[in-house]
């Protein structure tokens, strides 16, 4: 009860936004039956059921153990921080970037400290929020817009990945090589990391079951099972095993889609509006997949956008690419923010600093990437 309240106290920005926008696009289309028909249900029942077997995953301590074992074999600063920030870039791709964050940056922040490394504290955290960001656009299921694009268009997995793997790679060297900026990256490091990582372990029973589960998920997201089935086998299963995780997916993400799905579904039946916003998109998807990304963040600009254009392959780049720049383009970036802000209070400035400063370098790449790829 308490996480539903402290959800509900942080009752977002976005979604305040979303059924405004809603309430206000009601008074010029009146409610009918034509509303049902804006929501994208397949996309919601698959979000909702990911973010239950993931967060069933997470309870049982399945992400630290893997952590254990990756942390055991690192000797100096370099090889903690490859393997802190790229747990976030690959794990991202199956469990979502905000899933890595909130699990991978409370580890490093405890390991880190336990190590005397408080000198990597910062860049190692900006890069994982990063990673997360970056890592997560390789697969539908890796954040929200890309689930949603990914149903919306029904395009075969093997094309989205293709689309999106230029991007993955160059920004998987990047990572790396910024990584060799890192201070005193030689320097021995003075604990054994995974003693400070609980050794906790779940019900080997469950996380079977939940591993189950993610490979019905994985069935559905590429169309092989209904939408419908997956979420009454995990409301099911999930319900008459552990119920309380029912109530820890995250419902403020999913009211917050179907605030926009009312908006963008009115405004597609007001003819002016539009006509004008498909004239203004058209052959700018990526450009304003961007930058209206850096002002409302990347999830709610697909769902405002993708309503008034058909060319999903650029507006899926520009999004995800979008999720750089500011502190807000990727509401995930927030969840690593508060994480280090909250232990170092006193050190706001230069996380922020650091953090503007390496968002704008990968996103001045990305950006010439696509262009330079769009001349040939």
């Amino acid at each position: 009860m308490s996480g539903i309240k402290s959800k509900i106290k942080r009752l977002d920005k976005v979604l305040c936004i979303a059924w405004i926008l809603a309430i206000i696009s009601a008074f010029f289309i009146r409610p009918d039956r034509t509303y049902i028909s804006y929501i994208d249900f397949r996309s919601l029942g698959i979000l909702w059921g990911l973010m239950v077997i993931i967060q069933g995953l997470k309870e049982n301590s399945v992400f630290e153990r893997i952590a254990i074992a990756l942390l055991s074999k690192v000797k100096n600063g370099f090889e903690l921080a490859v393997v802190l920030v790229f747990m976030c870039f690959i794990g991202s791709m199956l469990i979502t970037n905000d899933v890595a964050l909130i699990t991978f940056v409370p580890l490093a922040i405890m390991i880190l400290s336990s190590c005397k490394r408080e000198d990597l504290m910062i860049p190692v955290v900006v890069f994982q929020t990063i990673a997360a960001n970056l890592g997560s656009m390789l697969t539908p299921i890796g954040n929200p817009q890309n689930l949603y694009l990914y149903g919306l268009t029904g395009m075969k997995l093997s094309s989205f990945i293709l689309t999106m793997l230029p991007y993955s790679l160059i920004s998987a060297v990047l990572l790396f090589a910024c990584l060799f900026t890192l201070p005193g990256r030689k320097e021995k490091l003075s604990n054994t990391k995974e003693n400070s990582i609980t050794s906790r372990f779940g019900s080997r029973t469950q996380i079977i079951i939940y591993a189950v589960l993610f490979a019905v998920a994985l069935l559905t997201v590429v169309r092989v099972i209904p939408w419908y089935v997956f979420a009454i086998i995990v409301l099911v299963i999930v319900g008459g095993m552990d119920f309380k995780i029912l109530l820890r997916a995250d419902y403020i993400l999913l009211l917050t889609f179907i605030g926009f799905f009312i908006f963008t579904g009115n405004m597609g039946r007001i003819d002016y509006i539009s006509d004008f916003l498909g004239t203004v998109l058209t052959d700018r998807e990526f450009a304003i997949g961007v930058v209206l990304s850096q002002f409302i963040s990347n999830v709610p600009a697909t769902l405002m956008l993708s309503g008034f254009t058909t060319n999903y392959t650029s507006l899926l780049v520009g999004v995800n690419v979008g999720g750089l720049g500011t502190l807000i383009a990727s509401m995930a970036s927030l969840i690593s923010f508060k994480a280090y802000t909250k232990e170092f209070p006193d050190n706001t400035g230069k996380y922020f600093g650091m953090f503007t400063l390496a968002n704008i370098l990968f996103l001045i790449v990305l950006v010439g990437f696509w262009f330079a790829i769009s001349l040939f």
